[in-house]
């Protein structure tokens, strides 16, 4: 019987093939990786020239060449054929015909398309995170700034939905300002993660040729090349640590925008929401609907759901190289940054312009009585009482105020004497002045001057940490950016030494 796998006259590639799988996996390449991929077969040639491994006059025809495919053939103007399987072997075949196959062969050697695939990647990846990073200090920056100029403004705090205690909108930023810090962090560590080559880990365990791979990394502007060969191929924790913190950033930037779609709804209306970000109902004129807080939502959603995604596809997938984590995953991954992007710059936009507004602010503190803690508190302080006792000479007050619909540093005295009496079986040493004074939210913000607490005292200590981080920060990202530049200073100067070696 006749062996048909020798027999199989069928033509590569397939037809269905070539378009459902081939074709989209070249265009995403000359999308995306067309200046990486020239970059590593400049660093890798460096490398081997250095070695020995290739001698000068190999090296400066390939440099050459490469030199010429760059400048004559335009990936944009590419149309997948099927002639080649995918655009590595495309340079190839261009350096073949300019060069022979012979030379042309010799820049292959001791590296694979699996190395060269996740270098790729990386590359990818870093310029990203870079840009996401960035966007994300700004935010962090104005959400200071917003913050030390709304350190003194009341604001209503909730709990389970509810009116719960006054605040100020610096106290309530000063909390997302620490989570998107941690968020930095967190993209920070990932870029850390991605910052190690693979470049030299070859199919799977590097080479017999005297590779240098640190040579190669510092070329690409790595911080070293990744140390176990299989884990360059195989561990796809640079993409996990990626998407992981991408997926917390949104999730976490989520919650607060929520709450600026609920404190601009007319019932709370504490959170103004100026016209340059409000769009007019096409029927009712009277509608001031603040959509760019519905599209910070959405758009976060949907950067939380593409970063999952990624995680997903990740998810019990075997040890080794495979094409999960590879072209098609990691274009569509692309997509988290590219929403992530327009989420933070919108968000530092609305975030810089919105305001609370005060008078909104005054009447559901009076309508709730949210100040009643505090009277609680100060029984205890001034009148000796235990908490509990406090609490519930204070709830009575509440229930009487809020049932005549009064206010309570005007109307509460009344029903808090009688209270009082009424628990503790002797009159109050506090008057009406001070039972005013008491229930203020002036005062309830102010005598909470401990430390993370809303006065000014531990909000300007706070304020001052945050601008120290965010120094920090920026010095990171300019040690980044110097890093990268030296890199390609010196990758161009090697390369171009061996473009004009003689």
């Amino acid at each position: 019987m006749t062996d048909p796998r020798i027999n199989d006259d069928s033509v590569f590639p397939d037809p269905v093939y070539k378009d459902t799988v081939l074709r989209p996996l070249f265009d995403s390449a000359k999308t995306h990786h067309v200046a990486a991929f020239g970059a590593i077969d400049q660093a890798h040639l460096v490398m081997l020239v250095e070695t020995g491994i290739l001698d000068a006059g190999q090296g400066r025809d390939i440099a050459r060449a490469l030199t010429a495919i760059a400048a004559e053939v335009d990936p944009a103007t590419l149309v997948y054929t099927g002639d080649v399987e995918d655009y590595f072997f495309l340079i190839e075949k261009e350096l073949k015909a300019r060069l022979g196959p012979d030379l042309a062969g010799r820049l292959h050697t001791a590296r694979s398309r699996n190395d060269i695939d996740h270098t790729l990647f990386k590359l990818g990846l870093k310029a990203r995170l870079d840009v996401l990073i960035a966007k994300a200090q700004a935010l962090y920056t104005v959400l200071i700034d917003t913050g030390e100029r709304e350190k003194a403004t009341l604001i209503v705090a909730y709990t389970h939905g509810q009116p719960a205690q006054p605040s100020t909108f610096g106290h309530y930023l000063g909390a997302m300002i620490e989570v998107l810090g941690r968020d930095i962090d967190r993209l920070q560590q990932a870029y850390g993660v991605v910052d190690q080559s693979p470049m030299g880990a070859a199919a799977i365990t590097t080479s017999g040729f005297p590779i240098n791979r640190a040579r190669v990394a510092q070329l690409l502007g790595f911080a070293a090349p990744l140390q176990n060969s299989y884990s360059c191929i195989a561990a796809v924790d640079y993409i996990t640590a990626t998407y992981g913190a991408i997926e917390l950033l949104f999730l976490h930037l989520g919650r607060p925008i929520q709450d600026l779609q609920v404190w601009s709804s007319f019932e709370v209306g504490q959170l103004y929401v100026p016209n340059a970000l409000v769009q007019i109902s096409s029927i009712m004129p009277q509608k001031r609907n603040p959509v760019p807080i519905e599209h910070l939502r959405l758009l976060s959603s949907q950067t939380f759901g593409r970063a999952r995604a990624m995680l997903d596809v990740m998810r019990n997938t075997p040890f080794t190289d495979m094409n999960d984590s590879e072209g098609e995953t990691q274009a569509m991954g692309y997509q988290a940054f590219d929403s992530a992007y327009r989420v933070l710059d919108l968000l530092a936009s609305v975030m810089a312009q919105v305001r609370i507004d005060p008078a909104r602010v005054a009447t559901n503190i009076r309508r709730s009585c949210i100040t009643i803690t505090e009277l609680a508190d100060s029984l205890v302080r001034q009148e000796g009482l235990s908490f509990r006792e406090g609490h519930e000479i204070a709830a009575a007050v509440a229930r009487a105020v809020v049932a005549a619909d009064g206010d309570l540093p005007q109307d509460g005295y009344g029903p808090f004497v009688t209270a009082f009496e009424k628990s503790v079986g002797r009159p109050t040493t506090i008057d009406a002045k001070r039972f005013a004074e008491l229930v203020s939210p002036e005062h309830f913000v102010a005598v909470r001057d401990r430390f993370g607490g809303p006065a000014l005292a531990p909000m300007n200590e706070a304020l001052a940490s945050y601008r120290a981080r965010a120094a920090a920060f920026a010095d990171a990202a300019r040690a980044r950016a110097a890093a990268q530049a030296l890199a390609k200073a010196e990758l161009n100067s090697k390369f171009g030494a061996l473009i004009g070696a003689a």
